[in-house]
C-alpha cells in the first residue's frame, strides 16, 4: 500500500511499517540545539536525566545563531558555557557566531540529508524538509532525551498535500506560494499533520526551505518537499547553489496512491504577491487588496527568506536605485555561504549602494532580542516567518510578511509595493 513521505521516513526510523495515526518510537538521525535553548537542554540532560554524555557526538549539532553575536553580558556568559560543553562532549558539528542560522547551515554542510529524522530545539526545524527530511521542532525536555538516547516518539502524522501547477510570474516567488497556502489552510489547518509540497521541483533547495519553514505556521509537524537531485557526478556543491547530487543512502519518493487528508491546489500562473498583515501569519491577502501602507523598516533575512536567492532577487530590483528617505533597510544573510556568494557576484555591493545596512549572518531581529528590533509605532515589511505582536521588539509595532521581491520594491517607494510597479 502506498505511503506518504512521512510514513516512509518514520517507517525506516521505526524499523517497521507505520501508518498515519499510529504511535511510533523512532531512531533519530540528527539532533539540533541552538544557543537560546541549549543551556536548559544541558541542564535537563545532566540534572534530570543523569546523562553525562550525548548518545553520539557526531549526530548532535549545536549552532550559535539566535543572538549572534551576543547582545548582553548574560548572553555571552551562557554562550561560553555552551562552547565549553560542546568541547567536553567532543561534538563534531558545532557552528559558532557568523556561520549562520542552524537550518540552512546544516543543509549547506551536508549534515541534513534526505530521509533523515531530524529534531531541533527550534519550531522552524520543519526547514529540513527542504531536502526531503522529516524535520520537527521540540521543547527542551524532548530534545534533551533525544540527545541522550538517540530516540524519540511521534504519532505518525496525516499528510496535507499542497500541489502547485504552472510557473511564477515576474515578482512572484516561493514566499507567495507559502503565504497562499497559509491563507487557504489557516493557522490550524494542518495541526500535527505533515505538509507535502508538490509541483515545485524547479525551485532551488533554499527556495524549498521557504516552503518547509512556513509549514509550521499552519500547525504542521513537518513540511517536506520531495527530493530532486542533479546528476551525481563531481563533487557535492553547497545546497544553496542549486540541487545536491543524489545521496548514496536511501531517499523517500512520492508514491502514487498515497492518502492525503486534504489537498490544496495553487495555480502559480495566476498567483499574485501575497502579504500577511498584522498580527497573524494566516491573515493573508493579495497585495493589490491592501491599499497604501507606508513602512518605516524593510527587513530582509531569516531562515525563511535570508538566502542568496532572496538577496539576489532584491538586488535585481534595487540596482541603480536608492532606499526611500525615511526608510531603514536591514539585510541579515541566513548564512555565511549566502553572504559569500552575494559578495562574489556583486549582489551585496548593490544592496549596500542602495542604502541597506548589513548584519551578521544569523537570526537577527526575528525574535526581537537584538540587531534591528522595532520601536513603538513602527511598521516593518519583513521577509521572515512570523508577525505576531511583539515578535521583533515593541508590541506596539506592526509587522507585514512578504517576499524579498516585495521587500525591495517597498524599500524604493516607502510603502508596500507590487514588484511589477518598479520593475
Amino acid at each position: 500500500m502506498a505511503q506518504t513521505l512521512s510514513e516512509q521516513i518514520l517507517s525506516r526510523a521505526a524499523g517497521k511499517t507505520v501508518r498515519a495515526g499510529e504511535v511510533a518510537t523512532v531512531a533519530v538521525d540528527l539532533v539540533m540545539m541552538h544557543d537560546s535553548l541549549s543551556p536548559s537542554i544541558i541542564r535537563i540532560m545532566e540534572q534530570e536525566l543523569g546523562a553525562e554524555r550525548v548518545w553520539d557526538p557526531e549526530r548532535v549539532a549545536v549552532v550559535i545563531d539566535h543572538v549572534a553575536p551576543a547582545a548582553t553580558v548574560q548572553t555571552a556568559e551562557k554562550q561560553n558555557d555552551v562552547r565549553r560543553w560542546v568541547q567536553r562532549q567532543g561534538i563534531t558539528h558545532f557552528y559558532d557566531v557568523g556561520r549562520g542560522i542552524s537550518h540552512p547551515v546544516l543543509v549547506e554542510e551536508g549534515v541534513a540529508q534526505p530521509g533523515m529524522v531530524i529534531v531541533g530545539s527550534d519550531s522552524h526545524s520543519t526547514a529540513y524538509g527542504a531536502v526531503g527530511a522529516f524535520g520537527s521542532g521540540m521543547g527542551s525536555t524532548d530534545i534533551a532525551l533525544a540527545a541522550a538516547t538517540g530516540r524519540t516518539w511521534f504519532r505518525v502524522p496525516e499528510t496535507v498535500l499542497v500541489r502547485a501547477t504552472g510557473r511564477f510570474r515576474p515578482g512572484v516567488s516561493a514566499k507567495d506560494l507559502a503565504l497562499r497556502a497559509a491563507r487557504e489552510l489557516r493557522a490550524d489547518g494542518a495541526t500535527y499533520a505533515a505538509v507535502e509540497w508538490h509541483g515545485v521541483e524547479f525551485l532551488t533547495v533554499m527556495e524549498r526551505m521557504t516552503l518547509a519553514t512556513l509549514s509550521i505556521e499552519v500547525g504542521a509537524k513537518a513540511g517536506i518537499v520531495p527530493p530532486v537531485f542533479q546528476d551525481a557526478g563531481g563533487g557535492r556543491p553547497a545546497a544553496g547553489f542549486g540541487l545536491p547530487p543524489a545521496p548514496a543512502s536511501w531517499t523517500p519518493v512520492v508514491q502514487e496512491g498515497a492518502t492525503y487528508s486534504r489537498i490544496v491546489e495553487v495555480d502559480l500562473d495566476t498567483l499574485e504577491p501575497q502579504v500577511s498583515a498584522p498580527s497573524y501569519v494566516d491573515n493573508v491577502a493579495d497585495l493589490s487588496a491592501l491599499g497604501r501602507v507606508p513602512v518605516d523598516v524593510v527587513y530582509l533575512g531569516t531562515c525563511t527568506n535570508g538566502h542568496y536567492e532572496d538577496m539576489a532577487a532584491a538586488a535585481r530590483i534595487l540596482k541603480g536605485r536608492r532606499v526611500a528617505p525615511g526608510v531603514r533597510m536591514m539585510v541579515v544573510p541566513a548564512s555565511r555561504d549566502a553572504l559569500l556568494r552575494a559578495t562574489e557576484d556583486g549582489t551585496l555591493a548593490t544592496l549596500i549602494a542602495a542604502g541597506a545596512a548589513l548584519g551578521t549572518p544569523g537570526c537577527g531581529a526575528c525574535i526581537g532580542r537584538h540587531m534591528g528590533v522595532l520601536g513603538p509605532g513602527e511598521t516593518c515589511l519583513f521577509t521572515g516567518n512570523r508577525n505576531f505582536r511583539g515578535r521583533m521588539g515593541s508590541p506596539e509595532a506592526n509587522i507585514y510578511l512578504a517576499s524579498a521581491e516585495v521587500a525591495a520594491a517597498t524599500a524604493i517607494t516607502g510603502y508596500i509595493t507590487h514588484p511589477a510597479d518598479v520593475l
